[in-house]
């Protein structure tokens, strides 16, 4: 059918309300609720268009196959991690910023970068809190950490996630380990110089004042970590490639849904009540993105199929066309229904060269990917761990940037060359 160009509107609305609303609105967009009502509201005449056009299986496909998956995921990651007490408080100089850096890269593709960020923020936060020069850390903390670190598997990154619901197989992704290896290197190598600059010009009385405050790192709620195996294998197992009544019947893909829930529901059972205390443990930041990506999974579903209908018009139809699409529109508004909406657009192509992952080229999948995990780094908005991840360092005084500061002073200068390079090297 024909989807008017109207139908896109509300899309277009929740992602600029997403932008503008916190610098211009600030104090009314931090309550949930007015979130909910916007989300709601933009996404109501969607639904009756839907439903008015006889589209309403997709909404029903989007919402249980799409949306659920994803906040379950989310959420789970969230719990789970929220559980684990990082506590002591070491000297924070370049290595040891490097480490927590590192650390987080790497365990980003294990247990997702919602579940690495929400790990190590408040320890690096802690660690550096003497120190007067930290808002770089927490802007390489968002690209490494909450971004580039997860591109090794659906779990890593939301975006992944999505492409995974839709065929590319879990072991797929890890064909990306060069383009993760270079990015990630590049990203610390440069965080490194940019500490050691701003140690340099710390007051010697607040070193000092850091080296004596020193207290050995503890871990509690270990336990934690066997339900985080628990998401890792769920993920990877209970799916249509090893459960052959998923192909029967779509609805057994709640297996892994449900074993998710499982996973978090043990973590809130058994874990002490005051370690997610000793965390500052709240439901605001997971309620803010289910929320939002309510409005937005609803939203995109007429934009989805207008891409699927005038793909070909785009002129779009190389790897690297794909990478800078998908990541610049991953950057101004949020890289998971970026990713569908890409993806969607290959398929609505019907190309058949080479190797095919998901149902299209393989070379175009990677494009899609990586533009949609780095540039989620590039704003805010980029990826749902970023606004954790700001709000949580507010919360600790830490006076980050705006929306359009974080792009001049951090994305474009850091990021988009790394970025470019990766195209050049790669695609």
């Amino acid at each position: 059918m024909n989807i008017p160009v109207l139908s896109l509107f509300p899309f277009i609305l929740i992602l600029l309300a997403i932008a503008i609303l916190p610098m211009y609105w600030n104090h009314r967009w931090e309550n949930n609720r007015n979130k909910l009502i916007i989300a709601s509201l933009l996404s109501l005449p969607i639904i009756i268009f839907l439903i008015q056009n006889e589209l309403w299986h997709k909404l029903i496909e989007t919402i249980l196959f799409d949306y659920l998956p994803f906040v379950i995921l989310l959420g789970s990651l969230f719990i789970i991690t929220g559980g684990i007490h990082i506590g002591g408080d070491i000297e924070a100089k370049p290595s040891t910023n490097l480490l927590f850096l590192g650390t987080g890269t790497l365990l980003a593709s294990i247990m997702g970068t919602t579940g690495a960020a929400m790990l190590l923020i408040r320890p690096i936060i802690n660690t550096n809190k003497e120190r007067k020069n930290k808002v770089h850390t927490i802007l390489f903390f968002i690209a490494c950490v909450a971004n580039c670190g997860g591109l090794l598997t659906p779990i890593g990154d939301p975006p992944l996630f999505i492409l995974y619901l839709r065929g590319v197989p879990f072991t797929w992704f890890f064909t990306l380990f060069p383009q993760w290896l270079f990015t990630n290197l590049m990203l610390l190598s440069i965080y490194f110089f940019v500490d050691s600059y701003y140690y340099r010009k710390e007051k010697k009385s607040d070193l000092i004042k850091d080296r004596i405050n020193i207290r050995a790192i503890k871990i509690k709620g270990k336990l934690n970590f066997i339900w985080l195996l628990g998401v890792v294998l769920s993920i990877a197992f209970l799916n249509e490639q090893y459960i052959d009544l998923i192909h029967k019947n779509e609805y057994f893909k709640f297996l892994r849904e449900g074993a998710l829930v499982l996973m978090a529901v043990c973590s809130l059972l058994f874990t002490q009540k005051n370690l997610r205390t000793l965390n500052n443990f709240s439901w605001h930041p997971i309620e803010e993105v289910a929320y939002l990506f309510f409005g937005i999974f609803i939203t995109m579903i007429p934009c989805l199929l207008y891409l699927e209908a005038h793909a070909k018009s785009f002129g779009i139809n190389n790897p690297s066309q794909f990478y800078y699409a998908t990541g610049f529109l991953s950057a101004i508004l949020d890289n998971t229904p970026t990713a569908v909406t890409f993806f969607s657009l290959a398929r609505g192509l019907g190309l058949t060269s080479g190797l095919m992952v998901g149902g299209i080229p393989e070379e175009i999948i990677k494009a899609i990917s990586l533009g949609a995990v780095f540039f989620g780094s590039f704003t805010y908005i980029g990826n749902a761990p970023n606004f954790m991840i700001k709000t949580i360092a507010e919360d600790y005084k830490i006076k980050m940037p705006h929306f359009f500061g974080y792009a001049l002073k951090f994305s474009f200068i850091v990021l988009l060359p790394i970025f470019i390079l990766v195209q050049l090297i790669f695609l």
